[in-house]
């Protein structure tokens, strides 16, 4: 670990010297993602506020800029025209009298239901929590309250609603995280908010007055923690239409600490109806985080950023001037299997602009050890669709590694996905990151396409097309650069993808 602390040292001296145009090259910073967003500076946690409006789609995340470890929190806001390059612009919103600026979403009043804007040009409007930490402090429980700002030149400036806050606590802590969303279908504004162990559905006509409508959560899914960050969405299958619900859950993930669930049901407006009382996750990862989807969505697509990180580590991860990341933005579709919907989340289709040189693998069977690269360099993207001939033992291990023994290991044990992330190269504090991470799987018609995208210090395993994803971060005292699969499997197809 001494490598890795002198490799911080230098990094951090050839930060103090560069010019604000050398800065911007932040890719020479150790485990700065090149495929991901992060914030130039600063600490980040959740994704806020995202909406796509006029060709740009805008990301607002948890920014604290004066630290590296999480603190009174801002709104950061970067733009992007094809979700995969994104520009960093000044802070949205900051903290004021009512308190700091805790997560929320935004939404583009297109009809201008709330007469801030006009239909020639809408406001975005931004709902998000105050937290107001004096109050907090008094151990009063209403220190948490929904506030509203709305922006006229596409997300560059912001006003504050002077009537603030649009949804007083009524007594309640941990009141929090609202997601609006119109629903053509019942011309009405949902905001889906969480609120301790369960969430409350609101709804307006005019996103500054709100009314109660019902609860759902507190007797489904996960509850090792407080629930945070939801969304809802409608999706249409077969002509039936179907709504998903998000929520994240910290502690009480599958594998520890933070983690997204979701819900399949129907929603008449008022409540929503589960299909199925089965807890089920996003991604099984550890590093998939109060993920949310973009509003006012070109083609309704439903697209997802996460926040890469977890907070039983977060604020201790070995970056240097930033900490905290997103994944990469992934759509998610709904499938029936016989009687059951399955939420599946893979990379959003821009993606592929970022592919480079790409070399194929050859066909071949695998009966001990190959390596299928020793000259990997991260960013890169591999695809393996692997055969097996014995289905009784489908057992495999794909090792991604360096010469000093630091790996990571992804392998089926027969009934799950284990993702092995206890030689990574980090040494961790607190013994909560270096783990084995699980996901239940079960492999069909004897064959498995995995995708894996790797950054610089994070892998996203998407099985199936998506059917289980895993997304992991790590920290290796030098970069991976072999990559090798071994078992009794059959290498039927596959390929490698430098990333620019």
């Amino acid at each position: 670990m001494k490598q890795i602390a002198l490799f911080f040292l230098a990094a951090s001296a050839l930060w103090s010297c560069q010019s604000s145009e050398e800065k911007s090259e932040s890719l020479k910073e150790p485990y700065r993602p090149a495929i991901h967003f992060s914030p130039e500076t600063g600490w980040t946690n959740d994704p806020n506020g995202l909406v796509y409006y006029a060709g740009e789609y805008h990301l607002f995340f948890q920014h604290y800029p004066d630290s590296t470890v999480w603190g009174p929190m801002h709104w950061g806001h970067a733009v992007s025209t094809d979700l995969v390059h994104w520009e960093e612009l000044p802070i949205a919103l900051y903290p004021d009298s009512l308190g700091w600026i805790f997560s929320g979403s935004a939404v583009m009043d297109l009809e201008n239901t709330s007469g801030l804007g006009s239909k020639e040009n809408p406001a975005m409007v931004a709902i998000y929590t105050y937290h107001n930490s004096p109050k907090e402090q008094t151990g009063a429980n209403d220190f948490q309250y929904q506030g509203l700002a709305y922006s006229l030149d596409k997300g560059r400036s912001w006003e504050k609603y002077t009537e603030n806050p649009v949804l007083p606590n009524p007594g309640i802590r941990d009141f929090r995280d609202p997601k609006v969303s119109w629903f053509e279908e019942f011309q009405k504004w949902i905001m889906i908010l969480a609120v301790q162990d369960h969430v409350e559905i609101y709804s307006s006509t005019n996103l500054t007055a709100w009314q109660k409508e019902s609860e759902f959560g507190k007797t489904q899914g996960a509850h090792g923690g407080v629930w945070e960050c939801p969304d809802l969405m409608a999706f249409d299958l077969e002509g039936q239409k179907k709504y998903v619900m998000l929520v994240s859950v910290n502690p009480g993930g599958p594998n520890g600490g933070s983690a997204t669930q979701y819900f399949v049901g129907d929603f008449d407006g008022h409540a929503f109806d589960p299909n199925s009382n089965e807890t089920r996750w996003v991604d099984y990862g550890k590093d998939n985080y109060a993920g949310v989807t973009f509003s006012n969505s070109p083609d309704q697509r439903k697209v997802f950023i996460g926040w890469l990180n977890n907070w039983q580590y977060a604020n201790q991860i070995p970056t240097g001037q930033w900490r905290g990341a997103m994944t990469i933005p992934r759509e998610l579709t709904l499938r029936k299997d016989g009687e059951n919907f399955e939420l599946y989340n893979y990379p959003v289709s821009e993606f592929e602009s970022l592919q480079g040189e790409t070399s194929a693998l050859q066909a071949e069977s695998i009966r001990e050890e190959k390596i299928l690269t020793s000259t990997l360099t991260p960013p890169a993207e591999i695809k393996l669709r692997l055969g097996f001939a014995d289905e009784t033992s489908p057992l495999f291990e794909i090792v991604l590694s360096n010469d000093l023994g630091e790996k990571v290991v992804l392998h089926f044990d027969g009934e799950q996905l284990v993702l092995d992330n206890t030689q990574n190269g980090w040494d961790d504090p607190n013994h909560q990151f270096a783990v084995k991470s699980t996901a239940p799987f079960s492999i069909e018609n004897g064959t498995l396409s995995l995708d894996l995208v790797l950054d610089r210090a994070s892998m996203e395993v998407f099985a199936d097309a998506g059917k289980r994803v895993l997304t992991s971060q790590y920290f290796p005292t030098k970069p991976y650069t072999q990559l090798s699969i071994k078992g009794n499997v059959d290498l039927e197809e596959g390929e490698i993808k430098t990333l620019k």
